[in-house]
């Protein structure tokens, strides 16, 4: 080592524990699906237990379940009093499939095709910019394969959406609108949200037939039939029905800009004078300095899309050159915001 590199040794400015939070988050988030696939959660349901009693029932020994134990304790999904694991409220609200709020559909997604997520698929997806679902192939092989992809994918889509779907119809008076609809809804529902909180608000879901269908599963058991109908339609090439409020929800995220603004000219010209538009996404900041969720959310779909996460300003711009008018953003629940305006 030479006497000038030593001469130049001096302390780090900053301490290391970004560096070191990289690799904690590569191993330590993944303990959290381990312990969802391992049923950690519906096993505390009945009550706390000690590590004794978890390794028992799941049939693993102290040191593996010790680590995904801690690992769930220190982000908050679970608490250890007297030597006893038990569940906090947001594991208890997102983590027990009796929960209306479940989010374990979306985890069981994420575990099935955790290979996007592998190293080697990022890095193919960032050197190729081609989506690396399903290994970069056809996502579906069969017809029957589609349809099991299908009901899986839907269910995911249903975990993530309950929760906001419930919310973000309070920030805005929609007493005024009489039919919403739900494009791309997937299993529906930001309709059955939207309807629950909205007096005389009707809803129709427009999606392919066959995720039509799921979402007639869910219509039912939330008991809005009278309310809530589905219209099976290709987004893009069919005629879309009449309506005075447009709702896209993880939607623009998955396609270009380019594509993004065919959504918005279409909503223009289809809504009836009057008529508002809201997208629900994850949004950057308008510097694209941030938030990190929503920037990680963009190299989920750099896994598996060929669409990104879009700041407030640009699906304004979008509005703005599609002709809407009256354009707001709103902070809505948790990494969520809301985009809206309204066609003259």
């Amino acid at each position: 080592m030479s006497q000038d590199f030593l001469l130049n040794m001096q302390e780090p400015r900053v301490d290391d524990r970004p560096m070191w939070d990289v690799v904690f988050a590569v191993y330590g988030y993944p303990a959290l699906l381990l312990a969802h696939k391992l049923k950690v959660f519906p096993l505390l349901a009945d009550g706390p237990h000690t590590i004794s009693d978890i390794c028992d029932a799941l049939k693993i020994e102290e040191r593996p379940a010790e680590a995904i134990l801690t690992v769930a304790t220190s982000l908050g999904f679970l608490t250890l009093q007297d030597e006893r694991y038990a569940l906090t409220p947001i594991s208890e609200d997102y983590l027990l499939e009796t929960s209306p709020n479940y989010f374990g559909y979306f985890w069981d997604l994420m575990i099935e095709n955790y290979q996007v997520c592998s190293f080697q698929s990022l890095e193919k997806a960032i050197t190729t910019n081609t989506a690396q679902v399903r290994g970069g192939k056809d996502l579906f092989n069969s017809p029957e394969e589609q349809i099991e992809l299908l009901h899986q994918f839907t269910h995911g889509m249903h975990s993530i959406s309950q929760p906001s779907s419930l919310v973000w119809p309070k920030l805005l008076d929609l007493s005024q609108y009489r039919l919403m609809l739900d494009i791309g809804g997937s299993s529906g529902a930001h309709s059955i949200g939207a309807t629950l909180k909205t007096p005389n608000l009707q809803a129709i879901i427009v999606d392919f037939p066959q995720a039509c269908e799921i979402a007639q599963e869910y219509i039912v058991q939330y008991g809005v039939q009278d309310r809530v109908k589905t219209h099976g339609a290709n987004i893009w090439n069919d005629h879309w029905p009449s309506a005075d409020l447009h709702f896209f929800s993880h939607t623009f995220h998955d396609w270009s800009p380019e594509k993004c603004s065919f959504l918005t000219d279409k909503s223009f010209f289809s809504l009836e004078p009057g008529g508002r538009i809201i997208i629900n996404e994850v949004l950057y900041n308008d510097e694209k300095t941030g938030a990190f969720a929503a920037a990680a959310f963009s190299m989920i779909r750099m896994g598996w899309t060929e669409g990104k996460q879009y700041s407030g300003q640009e699906l304004t711009e979008m509005l703005k050159n599609s002709g809407f008018v009256d354009i707001q953003v709103h902070p809505s629940f948790g990494y969520y915001s809301i985009v809206t305006g309204i066609k003259p």
